[in-house]
This record gives C-alpha cells, structure tokens and sequence, in this order.
C-alpha cells in the first residue's frame, strides 16, 4: 500500500532529523539532495507566478460589466480578510518569537539579508530588463509584469485574446504537472535539508520545542481569525448571526478540515451558503468559486508566520520594511495559488526568495504542515463564506441569518 505524500514527508522529517544527530558525518555526502530539491523549487518560482496570475487576473476582469462590479466587490473584501488574516500573524509570531533561541549547525551560518529602502524597493517594482528580471527570479517585478499582463489581456482583439488566453491556461496547467513531478519528489529533499539542519545542532529538543511553539503560534492565529476578526465582521460591518453562520457552514469546514482541501469543499460549500444561508445563486456561484481560487486567509497567515520563524531561527532580524514586504508578497502569492500543489511549500519559497532568506528553512516547518494544512484549508473556506454573506448584504440581499 502507497503512503500518502503527508506521510511520507513526516517519516522523511523524522528519519532525518534521526540520521543527522546519530550519523552527522554523512551530511556532505547527501546534502546535494536537498541543494537539488530548493534548486528545482526555485526554478519554479517564476513560471509559477506569472501563468498562474496572468490567468487569475485576466479571468476576473474578463467577466460581464453586470458581474465585474460584483467581482471587485468580491476581490475587495477577499483582500481584506486576507489583510487582517496576515496581521494578525505577524503580531504573534512577533510576540511569541518561536524562532528565538535556536541554534542553527555552521554550515547553515547566518545568511546575508540585503537591507534595502523604500525607493529601492519600489524602482525595482519596474525592472530595466524583463529577461534580466525573469533569469534571475526577481519576483516582485514578476509578479507586477504578470498584473499587467493579466489586466490588459482582455483587452485585446477577440482573435488574439482566445490564442494568448489559451497559451495562459496551458502554460498554467503545464507548470502544475512540473511542480507536481518536483513534489513527489520532496520527501527525499526534505529528508537532506533536516539532516543537514539536525547534524549541527546542539540541542535538538530545543529545536523540536520551537517547532511545536510555531505549530501553537499559527494555531492561535488560525483561532484568533476564525473565531474574533471574522464574526466581529460579520456582526457589527453587515448586521448577520456570526454563530448562526458558522454552524450552517459546519459541513463544508469539517469536509475541508478532513481532505486538507478547500476544493474538496467547493460542492459543500456552495449547498450551504445557497440553501443555509439564503445567499442568492448569482452571489454564490461567482463568490465561492473565486475565493477558492483567490481567497487563502489560513495560507497567508501561515505563510507570514512561518517566513519569520524562519527569520528568527536564523538569527535575522527583519526592518520594518522587510516585514511589510513579506505581508505584501503573501497577498499578492495568494491569488492563483490555490492550484499550486502543496501550495504552502511552493508559496514560502517564493516569499523566502523576495527577502533573502534561504530555502533550506522550509525544512524547518515541512514536516508539521499536514495538520496545519487541515486548519488553514478550513479556514480558507470559512473566509470564503464569510465574504459570500458581505457580499450578498452589498446587494442588499435579506438573509435568514440578518439580526432584526
């Protein structure tokens, strides 16, 4: 019988981390594994984000004039959860600090974070070379290139539009077979970037005790959205029963928390927003639909508190600036990443990318993704149907779930 992925990345984390205390001598003969595996995910990183936005944008400004209103109203708060999501990660890793004390082996020293300013944060949006830009993964002036192509495409005359959105939608679909093939290979990558994390380690009790402190800190912030930021929303920004809401969407959350998947949710999810909820079918096939693509509340925050743990496990202090940068490129990652598979590993490397830091800390928080990946898939669709209700409420929709 085939072990699933989950499991076979959890027995790759725990093996490794056994075969770098026990055997440290072997880490130069089998870290080319992992240097491999964080190479073939950079490699990625470019085709990744500029199909999968291209199309993501480019389908959404291509819709109806009746629908568009509807769907910038939609992108609209799908930000905004997102927004709120992010900080409030940001504000417990930065309080818990689960990265802090870590002693990280010498050969994965402290890496050398360039500090830039704002100007030159904001001049290197737009680069003097696309191919430069391109060969050399600058993935903020990707990610702009790819919103203006994304926004212009419809643009076009009907003819070209149909071959260039064809194009768009095959290269997506291509670079999801790629990322698919390099994932499968993941275990034995992990297997070799914990090894070598674990062999110079003194205390490696004290690095799994800040793993579970990173596993307590999303966790509380998965809660903390969930349960304080998104029903307070609902009560006091659109007059609805933030309880009454939640247990109608009981069935979709419990689907997506068991498959770790908020697609396997969708068919759920759409029954109960339409039939629990009373959300017109126009509202509810055109908003869940797109949050399922574009919508990763429990992803963002996620993404953001394990990119600073990872910081601090390194010992690097991120500026100010560097943090916004990190909040603003998992806002950006989020839309079209829903189909990436084992999106939190391919997201992460993008954001590491964008601040210097190495790949090899995904190694740090990949073997304890499959539970958070069944809270943050819930939460996903829960941001989903939350923004379904506001939207319905902009319309001026009377649900069963309005306060009187």
């Amino acid at each position: 019988m085939k072990l699933q992925l989950h499991w076979q990345i959890l027995i790759a984390l725990i093996s490794g981390g056994a075969a770098g205390v026990l055997w440290p001598g072997g880490t130069p003969y089998l870290s080319w594994l992992g240097d491999l595996f964080m190479n073939a995910l950079s490699m990625l990183i470019v085709p990744i984000i500029f199909f999968s936005v291209v199309s993501g944008i480019s389908g959404v400004v291509n819709t109806g004039e009746d629908l568009r209103k509807l769907g910038f109203q939609t992108i609209g708060l799908y930000l905004l959860t997102m927004l709120i999501a992010i900080l409030t990660g940001l504000i417990l890793v930065n309080l818990i600090q689960p990265g802090s004390g870590i002693v990280m082996p010498e050969s994965l020293a402290k890496p050398s974070v360039e500090y830039r300013s704002v100007r030159e944060i904001v001049t290197g949006f737009v680069p003097k070379n696309i191919v430069d830009a391109l060969s050399n993964n600058y993935t903020l002036p990707v990610i702009l290139l790819a919103f203006l192509a994304g926004l212009n495409l419809p643009k076009l005359p009907p003819e070209e539009k149909k071959v260039l959105t064809h194009f768009f939608q095959a290269g997506t679909g291509l670079t999801m077979l790629v990322t698919k093939q390099v994932i499968f290979l993941s275990p034995i990558g992990i297997f070799a970037i914990v090894m070598k994390q674990f062999s110079g380690t003194s205390d490696f009790l004290l690095l799994i005790a800040n793993m579970l402190k990173y596993v307590l800190t999303v966790t509380a912030g998965l809660g903390i959205h969930t349960f304080v930021w998104l029903p307070l929303l609902l009560r006091f920004g659109f007059r609805v029963n933030a309880g009454q809401h939640f247990r109608n969407m009981s069935v979709p959350l419990l689907t997506a928390f068991s498959t770790a998947s908020s697609g396997a949710a969708l068919p759920a999810t759409l029954e109960a927003v339409e039939r629990r909820d009373g959300i017109s079918p126009k509202v509810t096939n055109f908003t869940i639909p797109l949050g399922s693509a574009i919508n990763m509340d429990g992803a963002a925050l996620l993404e953001c508190v394990a990119v600073i743990f990872i910081a601090q496990a390194y010992g690097v202090e991120l500026t100010l600036l560097q943090t916004g940068l990190v909040a603003f490129t998992s806002l950006l990652c989020a839309i079209g990443a829903a189909g990436v598979p084992m999106a939190a590993l391919v997201m992460m490397s993008l954001i590491l990318s964008v601040v210097g830091l190495p790949l090899e800390g995904i190694g740090l928080v990949a073997g304890v993704d499959r539970i958070l990946d069944m809270m943050r898939s819930a939460v996903n669709v829960y941001g989903d149907t939350c923004v379904a209700v506001m939207v319905a409420k902009l319309e001026n929709e009377k649900l069963p779930i309005d306060i009187d």
